[in-house]
């Protein structure tokens, strides 16, 4: 009897597993680190005689196989951080292949069930992608929000301490740089990104900033979990007088112009999720009016140049998606 076929295709990506790694640059040069120092050590402890054994035994050995200890666990930590971002890439394009696949099906047949391998593969991915991201998020130093202890974390952030005679703790720290806020608004680009990192630190202190930041990164984090990723966007860059004029209070037709992301999936799945998900809507709308306050409150500070940087961070694309899917523009 002939074998039947599923007619629907395997997803790309489905089976794609990282190249085995063997042994690598760093292994080789912790090792060359290794021998040199031995050989340094031994010859100089042999040269030394009586004189370098007067020390005792216990120092000898720890001044021969420490530095070699901490070159070997400088190698892992290297090693495993290549391993993690590799992993990170995987992760990636296996969620872009599997949402082309899922968007192509829903156009395709409206009654037809997911492919029940691209059901279990994106189980499996959103795991991996959880531990991934609490992982990367404690080397790098970022808050890993979570988006369901969103109230906690606001309630949080609004009590901050007073000093005497009612001044805001606030109040003592430096001004942020426009530098510093439009780079902590577009997030470091990788664990390396030390410049971002710092920028973070420093945007994290002022009070307006940091709601902003937070409640994006509820939002990206929510959003991240359908495949919609903010580098994928390339929306159009609206005209300065609109930014303004949004910064006024102008609402509607008038700031349309602002909602430049066009890419139909990512659209269609924000929507979806808006409609389904009331955790989804409600960090949608905290975060579409938290950085409607802070933008209105730093706009006049603002040359047209910083405009420009301001819309192209990863968290004004999440405003302009968010916003035509809220119907802010309309």
């Amino acid at each position: 009897m002939a074998e039947t076929k599923d007619p629907r295709p395997t997803p790309p990506g489905l089976y794609s597993r990282g190249d085995a790694a063997g042994v690598t640059p760093v292994e080789i040069t912790a090792l060359a680190l290794s021998v040199l120092w031995l050989v340094a050590a031994s010859w100089y402890f042999l040269a030394g005689g009586a004189e370098s054994a007067s020390g005792g035994f216990a120092i000898t050995l720890m001044v021969i196989v420490l530095p070699v200890a901490m070159i070997w666990v400088a190698a892992m930590a290297m090693r495993a951080s290549k391993t993690m971002r590799e992993e990170s890439v995987r992760l990636q394009a296996s969620i872009d292949a599997l949402r082309q696949a899922y968007v192509a099906q829903s156009q395709a047949g409206k009654g037809q069930p997911p492919h029940p391998q691209v059901v279990k593969r994106l189980d499996d991915l959103s795991g991996g992608i959880r531990n991934l991201e609490s992982t990367l998020a404690m080397l790098g130093g970022i808050r890993q929000a979570d988006p369901q202890a969103g109230a906690a974390s606001q309630s949080a952030v609004d009590d901050q301490p007073t000093l005497s005679l009612g001044t805001p703790a606030e109040a003592l720290q430096p001004p942020l740089a426009t530098d510093d806020l439009i780079r902590a608004l577009h997030f470091p680009e990788t664990a390396e990104d030390s410049e971002g990192f710092a920028a973070l630190r420093r945007a994290l202190k002022d009070r307006n900033a940091a709601k902003v930041i937070q409640a994006a990164q509820d939002i990206l984090t929510l959003m991240s979990q359908d495949g919609i990723y903010m580098d994928d966007l390339r929306p159009d860059m609206a005209r300065n007088e609109v930014w303004r004029a949004f910064a006024k209070g102008e609402r509607g037709r008038a700031i349309a112009p602002l909602g430049g992301v066009h890419d139909r999936s990512s659209l269609a799945l924000a929507a979806g999720r808006m409609r389904e998900d009331p955790i989804f809507r409600d960090a949608a709308h905290h975060f579409l009016r938290r950085y409607d306050q802070l933008f209105a409150s730093v706009e006049s500070q603002l040359t047209d140049e910083d405009i420009q940087a301001f819309a192209g961070t990863r968290t004004s694309r999440a405003f302009m998606l968010l916003g035509r899917v809220a119907g802010t523009f309309d």
